[in-house]
């Protein structure tokens, strides 16, 4: 028998450090090779980490919450030299394709299609619960992480099942009208900190000890950790707006027709198991104008010469999400190779796989350009800031119904508002100006998609 050390490994992200979210084991328990032993999320997914051991877990050396440095020991595990991997060795056996629901696997480990998991999923059918909702294991934990309570939902499925679907509608439209109640003040305006203890020397007897790194929470504020997807937001944020020159046009637009597009698109068969929104139009007025103003797809590129553009010729169109772990944009690899109906679909992916927190570090990467929907949180414009490694971002505003002129009447029509902020390096302002004209020239009519 011989105790063994496994670090935190580098899950090929290019990150230094992982918060450990939570351990699926516990010391004293059995585990053979690729066993999942616990969740870690770095700053652009949720990460199950299996075993490159076979054994007994000796210690948990981090606590759940705990951000731990890339190559830190995290636990310690009691094998027989003889059935071990052996130290810095690495299961390689295959992986077989995601359960549903499940989550990222570690790069280069894999999870062995032989090996057994100590804890075993929930049989994938559905079950009642004793409200008598029913739906199946991965649909109950996406509910969970959303916030929704499944007794709200209106089921669609076959034999009255809650899907996916009814779980993300759901809670897409309750975030609409989720702070719509204004939250009361505290009832107490003041009050004091009880001081630790004991003061150490030198200190007034009534002054507060507390490092400054461990700040106090009261009835009257809350200190939350910047960490995981938060804090690499807030960086990559910061320095694009200072490093990049911001300059946002946007323009107002009758999409009336996108509208009556998207309700035929829904009626059709074709589109009978897919869901269909204006997104989707969208996506593919951006894709089609980017192709006419190809410098809104480019990137500023220092090189120790000076700098250069790099000008790409397709499209890994980026949709930001708003998901429980925070702002992700995860990308649409080759959208311009997509038809409609294609595209639809990848579209559907990635909104559920983002809200259920399960987006990958590669659909994350070599974006070229993105797309923020504002319009489902009830705004309609904005001025948002680029993504890091893109030159162009575009905001869609909420559609709704606003008088407008039409052959010198003025009549109900749905309007909505296009916005794009543009890194000034790359574009200037006539190629801005085209491409949300494109942009709106499809929203308005989508026939011009067809060519």
């Amino acid at each position: 028998m011989s105790t063994q050390n496994f670090n935190l490994p580098d899950v090929g992200e290019g990150l230094t450090e992982a918060e450990i979210v939570a351990w699926k084991v516990a010391p004293g328990d059995s585990v053979a090779i690729n066993d999942v032993i616990c969740e870690i999320e770095t700053a652009k997914s949720l990460v199950e980490l299996p075993s490159p051991h076979a054994g007994v877990v000796g210690e948990l050396l981090a606590a759940e919450g705990a951000t731990v440095e890339v190559g830190s020991p995290i636990i310690t595990f009691v094998t027989d030299a003889r059935d071990d991997a052996g130290p810095g060795k690495i299961a390689t056996a295959e992986a077989p394709a995601p359960e549903e629901g499940g989550g990222s696997v570690l790069v280069g480990y894999g999870t062995g299609g032989g090996a057994t998991s100590r804890r075993k999923r929930p049989a994938e059918r559905p079950v009642r619960s004793s409200v008598g909702v029913i739906a199946k294991p991965p649909i109950r934990k996406l509910a969970r992480d959303l916030g929704v309570d499944l007794t709200t939902v209106t089921p669609t499925g076959a034999d009255g099942e809650v899907t996916r679907d009814d779980v993300v509608t759901h809670a897409s439209q309750a975030s609409v009208f989720r702070n719509i109640e204004t939250p009361e003040w505290g009832a107490v305006r003041e009050e004091t900190v009880p001081a630790p203890q004991s003061t150490p020397a030198g200190l007034a007897r009534g002054v507060s000890a507390a490092p400054a790194s461990a700040p106090v929470s009261d009835d009257r504020t809350e200190s939350i950790p910047v960490k995981g997807v938060r804090k690499a937001t807030s960086s990559a944020m910061v320095q694009s707006a200072y490093s990049a020159p911001h300059v946002t046009v946007w323009k107002e637009i009758d999409a009336s027709r996108t509208m009556e597009l998207v309700k035929r698109l829904k009626a059709s068969p074709d589109y009978a198991d897919i869901r269909v929104s204006p997104l989707l139009i969208m996506a593919r007025a951006v894709i089609w104008a980017a192709r006419r103003t190809p410098m809104v797809n480019a990137a500023w590129i220092e090189t120790e010469g000076g700098a250069e553009i790099s000008v790409r010729h397709y499209v890994n169109l980026g949709i930001a999400a708003a998901t429980p772990r925070g702002l992700l944009v995860p990308n649409i690899k080759d959208a311009q190779d997509l038809s409609m109906k294609d595209l639809a679909r990848a579209l559907n992916r990635l909104t559920l796989t983002a809200r259920e927190g399960k987006t990958s570090p590669a659909d994350q990467q070599g974006g070229t350009i993105t797309i923020t929907n504002i319009g489902v949180f009830g705004m309609d414009a904005g001025t948002p800031i680029i993504n890091p490694g893109e030159a162009g971002i575009v905001a869609m505003g909420t559609i709704s119904q606003k008088p407008w002129v039409v052959d010198g009447e003025v009549r109900p029509r749905w309007v909505t508002t296009v916005a794009g902020s543009f890194d000034h390096r790359v574009i200037d302002g006539d190629g801005m100006s085209r491409f949300i004209a494109d942009v709106a020239s499809v929203l308005e009519e989508p026939a011009l998609l067809v060519e």
